[in-house]
């Protein structure tokens, strides 16, 4: 038994240096594998002999020991070594290395978690983390807001080139220095059309009825008297007569006379008392209605007196007896010069400015007379709201100072009218009012009428207008506002107020409302004052509205063409400002335009006050095209430091796309300066939105984040690295390739972040070297070599002594 034992026992001792050399070999063979861990190969002894147990001591004996005799080795186990393998920097950003405890979990084919320490991975097709026997690394992901979702362990996800992101602005830094020594602004700029007209208000229509100026006719000389008795007329007397054409009733005032003809020849009585009248003209134009007869005394001297009236345009003979008593004198006057007319209606009679009065007709003229009278033929006949004529007329030598002549009642007038007032008969009346009835804010835009010398031309008709402002000297967005057969004067200056970011006291801080108008005391934005479109601007130079000539354009029909109404200034704004520029976004990346004006409002001996304003033509508000979207007060100590703002929120509503809305953004301010500048400035340093991004790098961070960087700047999360860790991980069971998988003396994985609950940290761009340790290794190997050798010596010497043994029969 004890040859064959020791033949069992040499065989043990093989087997174990076999196993440590094959342990030894596997270690040394991965020296180089990324993650590996070493394992140790630890024997005991195997079964033993038991020769005797031996004997304690006694009263005459001092004991003894067992006697056993050793039956070999046994492998008790192989134990990976799980410490720390040299850290190594790698050009990868995908090569993660674990510092500390934990295990990356990893997916099988099979869908089961596995365990390894190997942290070199790659991209595969659908952008997932892999390892490099292709098995796809858990964590937690995130969703369509990149908020990473704790749930359940996913296949981690770097979308390069393909995830896209935008960043909303929330935060705009200003700097510069808002001056304390300039000008207040407490003067805003004013502009004003010409006045405009209602084109809904009838006016006289000189075509249509074909009303004239021209010369009045002149009757012929009275040549042809007949002398006779039966009168009264004194019969050693001398007469003379001359005759007019005429309209109305004699001495009215509606009365009008053609120009007298010339003064007949003496008619000498020479003892006759009556005269008859052969030769009298009549009119041949039609205009007059009747004729009238006009005598001197019986001297043949002096005025002549109204004697008679014919009330026909036919009769040609009239009998003077001298029955009829002498009436007002012959009215000679005769104008000299060149004259041209303009004819209204009126609600009132006489002159103005009694009543309303409509625009004029066309100009009825000029006509030249020398010694005349002028005839005013076809006048148009009110109707209507208007019941009244009013005739104007220039001067001799102002032809463009046209004064109230006459008036007509319509109701008693018919036929022409003869003009025989003198320059200075008039010069001292009312002028004409040329414009007529002004608009009002709610005259139709479609009778909106513009004066252009003589002539109305409508403004507006149905179609779109694109309005482009101004302010403070810098271009405004196009605005568009349609115009309808309905719209409104109102509904335009609406829009135009809006259109050029103007802000109406009080604003939204009734605290510190925004100023009126310093010098007029009117407030910002549009009115209609006596005809005119007034707008007028916030205070502080770089609020000054202004509209260039091609600031109002109309399409009708694919055709655009400029709406000829230019604004002038009545008044220039004042004040110290300064503006910035920038573009902020929404949470789409769309860029918004964004302009920041700062006027100087107040100042005292220990604080300046500042009001700033934004406008934004990418506002898009639920009516309207209103581009204010904040304003509030800065102020500046004693120092020129930055002390507080009543608001610092702009906020711009995004209703046309799918942004969120409103947009809304501080300003910070704290960088302003109140220092005393020759000229102030005010810029933004930075804001932190952006535009739309794509996801260009990312980077894996000490606790396992996954954070990319995308072309516009932003950083997003894109996922979380989850590590586990076993209470005993030499329990683990090695599946190859680097892989754990949990065993039955394992423990349960316990998993989490990176840092947390005694898990190590994750090193990015980095891996961990096999903690193989050479040197040691060769050692055991010399050692093993050593034991087999050994053991062989012991096989080989037992193989002697048996034959030997089996020797002693020969």
């Amino acid at each position: 038994m004890g040859l064959a034992s020791a033949l069992s026992t040499a065989l043990t001792g093989l087997t174990a240096a076999e196993t440590t050399i094959d342990v030894v070999g596997n270690n040394l063979a991965n020296t180089n594998t990324v993650g590996f861990k070493a394992s140790q190969a630890a024997f005991a002894t195997q079964f033993l002999q038991t020769r005797s147990l031996g004997a304690a001591p006694t009263s005459n004996s001092g004991g003894s020991n067992p006697r056993q005799v050793g039956l070999g080795t046994m492998v008790a186990s192989i134990t990976p070594d799980f410490s720390q393998g040299t850290i190594e920097i790698s050009s990868s950003p995908t090569d993660l290395a674990i510092q500390g405890q934990g295990f990356f979990i990893v997916q099988a084919t099979s869908g089961e978690d596995l365990y390894t320490r190997n942290g070199i991975f790659k991209l595969n097709s659908e952008s997932q983390l892999v390892t490099i026997t292709g098995n796809r690394l858990l964590g937690y992901t995130v969703d369509d807001q990149f908020e990473i979702q704790s749930t359940v362990l996913q296949p981690l996800v770097i979308p390069l080139g393909a995830a896209a992101v935008a960043e909303a602005t929330q935060n705009v830094y200003l700097e510069g220095t808002l001056s304390p020594s300039g000008d207040l602004a407490d003067t805003s700029e004013i502009i004003q059309t010409q006045v405009l007209g209602d084109a809904a208000r009838t006016a006289p229509d000189a075509d249509a009825a074909g009303t004239d100026a021209h010369f009045s006719a002149v009757p012929t000389a009275l040549t042809n008297f007949t002398l006779g008795a039966g009168g009264s007329l004194n019969p050693a007397g001398t007469y003379r007569y001359r005759v007019v054409f005429a309209n109305g009733t004699v001495g009215s005032d509606f009365d009008t006379e053609s120009t007298p003809s010339p003064a007949s020849v003496d008619v000498v009585m020479g003892g006759n008392t009556q005269v008859t009248i052969d030769d009298i003209p009549t009119d041949a134009t039609g205009y007059y209605t009747t004729r009238r007869i006009y005598r001197t005394d019986d001297t043949g001297t002096g005025p002549f007196y109204f004697i008679a009236e014919i009330p026909d345009n036919v009769t040609t003979t009239w009998v003077d007896d001298g029955t009829l008593p002498p009436g007002d004198p012959l009215d000679e006057t005769v104008l000299t010069g060149n004259y041209s007319y303009y004819i209204t209606f009126a609600q009132q009679p006489g002159p103005p400015p009694a009543g309303e009065e409509s625009r004029p007709t066309k100009l009825l003229g000029p006509v030249n007379v020398v010694n005349g009278r002028i005839q005013i033929s076809n006048i148009p006949v009110p109707a209507g709201e208007w019941s009244y004529v009013r005739i104007y007329r220039n001067l001799a030598d102002d032809e463009n100072s046209f004064h109230f002549v006459d008036w007509i009642d319509t109701p008693t007038f018919s036929g022409g009218w003869t003009d025989n007032f003198t320059d200075e008969d008039i010069e001292g009346n009312p002028t004409i009012d040329l414009d007529g009835p002004r608009i009002g804010y709610n005259t139709l835009l479609v009778d909106v009428l513009r004066r252009d010398g003589p002539n109305y031309l409508h403004v507006f008709e149905e179609g779109t207008l694109q309005f482009t402002g101004r302010k403070g000297g810098r271009s405004l967005a196009t605005k568009e506002f349609t115009i309808t057969d309905t719209t409104t004067v109102q509904e335009l200056l609406t829009f135009m107020e809006e259109a050029l970011g103007i802000q109406r006291p009080p604003g939204p801080d009734t605290d510190h409302p925004i100023l009126y108008d310093g010098v007029t005391g009117e407030s910002p934005g549009g009115s209609i004052q006596n005809g005119r479109i007034r707008i007028v601007s916030n205070t502080g130079t770089a609020n000054a509205v202004s509209i260039g000539l091609s600031g109002m354009q109309l399409e009708v029909g694919g055709i655009q063409s400029n709406i000829n109404l230019p604004f002038s200034s009545a008044q220039t704004a004042r004040g110290e400002s300064a503006v910035a520029d920038f573009i902020a976004y929404d949470s789409l990346g769309i860029p918004i335009s964004v302009r920041i004006t700062a006027t100087l409002e107040a100042r005292t001996s220990t604080t300046t006050v500042y009001r700033w304003y934004a406008d934004s033509p990418d506002n898009q508000p639920a009516t309207g095209v209103d581009i204010a979207v904040g304003t509030g007060l800065i102020t500046f100590d004693g120092e020129g430091n930055f002390v507080s703002a009543t608001n610092s929120t702009v906020s711009i509503e995004r209703r046309e796309v799918a942004s969120q809305s409103p947009l809304e953004f501080q300003l910070d301010f704290g960088q302003l300066s109140g220092l005393a500048v020759d000229t102030s400035t005010l810029a933004v340093s930075r804001q932190d939105g952006s535009a739309p991004g794509v996801l260009t790098s990312f980077i894996v961070g000490e606790d396992g984040c996954i954070r990319g960087v995308f072309s516009n700047g932003v950083t997003r999360d894109l996922g979380q690295i989850i590590l586990a860790r076993f209470a005993n991980p030499a329990g683990l069971e090695q599946r190859g390739q680097n892989l754990f998988a949990a065993g039955v003396n394992s423990g349960l994985p316990v998993m989490g972040r990176p840092n947390e609950q005694g898990l190590g940290q994750i090193i990015s761009g980095a891996v961990e070297l096999s903690n193989t340790d050479i040197g040691g290794n060769l050692v055991d190997l010399i050692l093993a070599a050593t034991m087999y050798r050994s053991n062989t010596r012991v096989i080989s010497t037992s193989q002697q002594m048996l034959d030997e043994l089996l020797s002693i029969n020969r």
